[in-house]
């Protein structure tokens, strides 16, 4: 095996762990690969020999890489302040055994959680997603922002802050959270408006997007009957439901005459869905299922 060979199968060894914070750095699978593959050209133009932790060193360039990439983002503002966006989901089958979509959902975050990482800074995105999510030490964070260690340590403390005040922790019992779930879709299609307020929190959150092919599936609706009004407007008889994983947890794939209509993805909280995630982007969703292995039938 000659050098580079080796450093391919070493960078090969550590690629789902590089995906994995990526993808928390930015929500989007598309922009996690495009991430990983510089991270892989800038280590192939490297003198690897002098590198003495090259997993390390890999999580910190798609770390650095991700970064640029938020603030290039922030700057274009290519999408409009209210315009709704919802992170690109990992679906699996309710029972998965593929290693690298078990590696990026290894302590899952949700889509509502990755939401509210939409919120922070880049730099606080960083620390946080970094060093709490990662064990990336602050002082190698601080190096990649260019500020002391304690600033860096500041920047995590805020973001931690933000996201207690932000997320409500997620109840953990799948088949729990599928009963609730399996409610609201039963109350939905019965039409019983007071059985869907019933398994709704009060201050449940529907986002939803449709992509630039869609813009009409577009929605933010706030509380629960609110979104109960909805939810009987949209129950389709003819829809066929898919239970899933959704970034880990109770979620859907909606098909209507064999095509994808819509995933979705369900945050439950004290046993009531506290916050609904919805995309309907035709080429994202085929990419998401495509990439998860799920059989679809009907």
């Amino acid at each position: 095996m000659d050098d580079r060979e080796w450093l391919a199968e070493r960078f090969e060894h550590d690629r789902a762990r590089l995906r994995s914070v990526a993808y928390r750095m930015l929500g989007s699978l598309a922009e996690a690969d495009d991430a990983v593959q510089e991270a892989w050209i800038r280590l192939a133009r490297s003198d690897a020999d002098a590198i003495d932790n090259l997993s390390g060193w890999l999580t910190t360039v798609v770390g650095r890489v991700c970064l640029d990439m938020l603030r290039s983002r922030r700057t274009r503002r290519e999408e409009p302040l209210d315009e709704v966006h919802v992170p690109d989901p990992i679906v699996e089958p309710v029972t998965n055994t593929d290693p690298e979509q078990e590696a990026i959902l290894a302590d899952s975050v949700g889509l509502a959680l990755l939401l509210v990482l939409d919120t922070l800074t880049p730099a606080e995105r960083l620390a946080f997603v970094l060093h709490d999510m990662f064990d990336v030490p602050f002082n190698d964070i601080a190096q990649l922002l260019d500020r002391s260690t304690d600033a860096t340590k500041m920047l995590a403390s805020r973001a931690r802050r933000r996201l207690r005040n932000s997320a409500a922790e997620p109840d953990t019992d799948l088949d729990q959270q599928r009963r609730v779930v399996e409610a609201f879709f039963a109350a939905a299609r019965a039409g019983d408006f007071e059985a869907l307020v019933n398994v709704l929190a009060p201050d449940i959150v529907l986002r939803a997007e449709g992509g630039p092919a869609r813009p009409n599936f577009n929605a933010f609706v706030r509380g629960a009957e609110a979104v109960a009004s909805r939810a009987l407007t949209f129950a389709n008889p003819k829809a066929v439901l898919h239970p899933a994983l959704v970034n880990g947890a109770a979620g859907v794939v909606v098909t209507v005459n064999g095509k994808l209509f819509s995933i979705m993805s369900f945050t439950v909280v004290g046993g009531r869905i506290a916050a609904i995630d919805g995309i309907a982007d035709p080429d994202r969703m085929a990419a998401a299922v495509s990439a998860s292995g799920l059989q679809l039938t009907g």
